[in-house]
């Protein structure tokens, strides 16, 4: 989970049988292996997801609500979000942004109802979770590689990493997409993310209307993992 308010810069990847192997050879560390079960809510309409805003329970971690981060960028295979897991916080964006007026007092859980929220879905993820640090003069802070496997048979990866200011942000795209290619992954390979895998298998119809909002935005909504 990210520090309140900090940018996520990640980028997306299909992992191999040797990807494990290869972060081992660059230095890489296994910070630990867990599984865990994340239940994503949102609108009948999918008001939420259409918007590139993405709001999820995850066992052991509570509440979190990733929004767009900042628009203004070079193009790639990379999104950047901004991550709120303060329940006061998150309730009053959804507010905001579904139109409603916010509580004076309540979590998340008490204003699914009036906001007409509900679980779209629900899957279990075992993820091994790796810290690399890149040398070089530019280097930052330590990278992150979520290497994930879903209960649906899906397999994902994903590198992050975490800057405070919109300025630090092409620096850290920099040293994923460097990542990127010692690992070996195509230059413009655009993995999907778990969640939009298991509504396009169990609930297609939901990932349609999805795809067809995205058609007018300039990215496709990718969901952080």
């Amino acid at each position: 989970m990210a520090q309140e308010g900090m940018i996520e810069v990640e980028r997306k990847f299909v992992p191999g049988p040797g990807t494990e192997q290869r972060l081992q050879e660059l230095g890489g560390s296994l910070e630990h292996r867990l599984t865990f079960r994340d239940s994503y809510y949102d609108t009948p309409a999918l008001s939420l997801m259409r918007a590139d805003h993405w709001l999820r329970l995850r066992q052991g971690s509570g509440w979190e609500f990733k929004c767009p981060g900042p628009a203004a960028g070079p193009a790639g295979p990379h999104t950047q979000y901004v991550e709120v897991t303060a329940e006061p916080a998150i309730v009053a964006r959804l507010c905001e942004l579904l139109g409603a007026e916010t509580p004076a007092s309540g979590g998340v859980a008490a204003v699914l109802a009036p906001l007409r929220l509900q679980e779209v879905a629900s899957f279990v993820t075992q993820r091994s979770a790796w810290k690399l640090s890149l040398s070089g003069p530019c280097a930052g802070a330590p990278l992150r590689v979520d290497l994930d496997t879903a209960d649906f048979g899906y397999a994902v990866g994903e590198i992050e990493a975490l800057v405070r200011e919109e300025a630090e942000v092409p620096a850290a795209l920099e040293e994923i997409l460097q990542l990127s290619s010692m690992l070996g992954v195509p230059t413009q390979e655009k993995a999907p993310a778990k969640l939009l895998v298991y509504l396009q298998r169990f609930r297609p119809q939901d990932y349609l209307h999805l795809l067809e909002a995205s058609k007018s935005q300039t990215k496709k909504p990718q969901e952080a993992q």
